[in-house]
């Protein structure tokens, strides 16, 4: 049963031919049996979820109303605040942080009627590009367990990939959820800046960050992203607009689509295996009915270095809170405030926590914020000019999502600028404030996925998810098993 997507779980549900207990305990027997070899999860809420499985069975048994989600068994990455459940960012900081709220989108799971299953793993404070940064444990690739699944929601990813969850909700600050849907072979998307609420989100770079699904396909991202759009007045940048249903508009039928595939993407530095790939989409889009024409954003070479300025510095900003005094880790020994707030700090965050903590510092230092942050910022606004002009030719743009495929694990952890290399396809969308969808479009030769990239306008998930459907629909899933597991 775990085999199945989310839209098809909830159908089968709302028909009565399943329950959501069988489903719940279907995805928990899942989890018993992979657990130990992926390690997606930090938390495993076993005997709530089938208490709130139980509670949708109850509702459809009696014909009440029930939310869309209706006993779809799902999971939380571990940064999305859920009332008195561990909610740790996978840092020792917050160990032991059980919140005392829930966030917007928890709220919405749960509005509704979705059953958590639990909080998966990622790169401590979303800070890292292959959720090898946790403080409790690596998440494997689920293709192939030699390999990392991508960061920093790699736990989500994971999950999805391994069958352990219908479908995830991750967060997306530079690619942490387009970089691993694409090592993991899933779909992931992440919406418009402003369009989903970042309340009850920890944040790691408040401009940056937004919350975005997971999913087996693209029509369970349409419907997760149904649930989790719209207003909030509790986030002072949520976007008051109107959202159409993005699953009853689902169309394969993209003639006439323009899309554009940027020149600065499809050159050195990104495998060979990757681009033929890419290549081979271009030509099914084309085979569709789409125009496929060149596209340029010259600043993308820019996007990098701009990202790691703003979102570091944003960070050190963010992080300031965490000086044991309110919540969280506290060191033991201490002599004064000042050596209380220096142990705390030293002994609860990770090393690339601390990098990019002094790395925001020093940018935004007196001396140096005119040179670093203030010139970060001012790329910044070039860079979304790009982009502006790009969309007046084109619907959607078309990249490739990393450099490579999943690489394996510890092959990059000594080398930082290298890690940080891994986020070069996606960033700038982050920087932009750009909706973009992750598919699998394919296998390198090693067995392990390919992602593609479609970028859309503000507010322009509709096309990018009918492109995406429709390339879908042409894209073979024969799933290999190389090192990874059944």
């Amino acid at each position: 049963m775990y085999k199945y997507t989310a839209h098809e779980i909830r159908d089968m549900i709302k028909n009565k031919e399943i329950s959501s207990v069988e489903a719940t305990k279907a995805a928990l027997s899942r989890i018993d049996d992979v657990e130990e070899t992926v390690g997606s999860f930090i938390t495993v809420l076993g005997d709530e979820a089938i208490k709130s499985a139980e509670a949708v069975d109850k509702k459809i048994a009696s014909n009440e109303e029930t939310g869309s989600l209706a006993g779809v068994p799902m999971a939380l990455k571990d940064n999305m605040c859920t009332k008195d459940v561990l909610t740790t960012c996978a840092s020792k900081m917050l160990y032991n942080f059980k919140p005392p709220y829930d966030s917007t989108v928890a709220k919405k799971m749960k509005d509704a009627d979705a059953v958590l299953l639990g909080k998966v793993n990622m790169d401590e404070f979303a800070m890292g590009s292959s959720t090898e940064n946790s403080y409790f444990k690596k998440t494997l690739n689920p293709y192939d367990i030699t390999r990392v699944p991508g960061g920093s929601s790699g736990g989500s990813a994971a999950a999805v990939a391994a069958d352990e969850a219908y479908f995830t909700l991750g967060s997306d600050t530079g690619g942490s959820i387009r970089q691993p849907a694409a090592f993991c072979g899933c779909v992931g998307l992440k919406p418009t800046y402003g369009a989903v609420s970042r309340f009850g989100l920890v944040a790691f770079a408040s401009s940056l960050d937004q919350i975005g699904p997971m999913t087996k396909d693209v029509k369970d991202c349409a419907m997760v992203l149904d649930n989790i759009v719209g207003y909030d007045c509790q986030d002072s940048t949520s976007i008051n607009t109107e959202y159409k249903s993005f699953e009853k508009n689902l169309s394969s039928d993209i003639k006439g689509l323009k899309i554009g595939v940027p020149s600065q993407y499809m050159g050195a530095g990104i495998d060979e295996e990757i681009l033929n790939s890419i290549n081979a989409s271009l030509e099914s889009f084309k085979a569709l009915g789409a125009e496929i024409g060149e596209a340029s954003l010259p600043l993308n070479k820019y996007a990098l270095p701009a990202y790691y300025i703003i979102s570091s510095a944003e960070a050190s900003s963010n992080l300031a809170r965490y000086d044991g005094v309110k919540y969280g880790y506290r060191a033991e020994n201490f002599e004064d405030l000042s050596d209380l707030y220096l142990k705390t700090r030293s002994e609860g965050f990770g090393k690339e926590v601390k990098r990019r903590i002094m790395i925001g510092t020093y940018a935004l230092s007196s001396g140096y914020y005119d040179a670093y942050y203030k010139k970060a910022q001012q790329v910044r606004t070039q860079i979304m000019q790009d982009f502006s002009q790009a969309f007046e030719k084109f619907d959607c743009l078309v990249t490739p999502v990393s450099p490579t495929t999943a690489f394996k694990l510890g092959e990059k952890t000594s080398d930082p600028m290298q890690m940080y290399m891994a986020d070069i396809c996606t960033v700038s969308v982050n920087i932009g404030g750009l909706p973009a969808i992750v598919i699998p479009c394919g296998y390198d030769k090693a067995g392990l996925p390919i992602g593609i990239q479609i970028i859309g306008k503000h507010f322009g998930e509709q096309t990018i998810l009918n492109a995406a459907l429709a390339l879908e629909q042409t894209v073979k899933k024969v799933r290999p098993q190389i090192g990874g597991i059944e």
